[in-house]
């Protein structure tokens, strides 16, 4: 079985605007249409690229990746309960980390998947959870 991977919205929007690394991150999702075990994405993250692309790009291109881009992808969304956003609190509280990567931490440590991401702010929880870096 190969590794499960989490996608953080660092990854979504390198693929998205064809960023460094979004090469890694297209074969990850060629790779996962192919098998039938789709990449993780916390609904945060989901969140957080909306938002991204909302402030960039304006709602209608936000609303476009909502309603067509991600329905596509070989992607399984996590959604969060109490127990979650405690866990991805406790996170915050110890780390220097925007809470949406707390959740992206917690739902890769409750699942066992490696994070890809190119966000040097996951250096500082490599000790918790695997990354792949999009660009070495």
């Amino acid at each position: 079985m190969t590794q499960k991977r989490l996608l953080d919205s660092f990854a979504i929007i390198a693929y998205l605007n064809k960023e460094k690394g979004f090469e890694k991150v297209r074969d990850v999702l060629s790779e996962a249409q192919e098998s039938g075990e789709p990449v993780i994405i916390n609904d945060i993250n989901i969140g957080e690229v909306y938002y991204i692309l909302f402030r960039k790009r304006g709602p209608e291109k936000a609303n476009f990746f909502l309603e067509t881009i991600l329905p596509s992808l070989p992607v399984q969304v996590f959604s969060n309960d109490f127990n979650d956003v405690i866990k991805s609190a406790k996170i915050k509280a110890e780390y220097p980390l925007s809470f949406a990567d707390c959740f992206a931490v917690a739902t890769a440590g409750k699942e066992k998947a490696v994070i890809m991401t190119g966000d040097p702010e996951f250096k500082r929880i490599e000790k918790l959870v695997p990354i792949e870096w999009l660009e070495k």
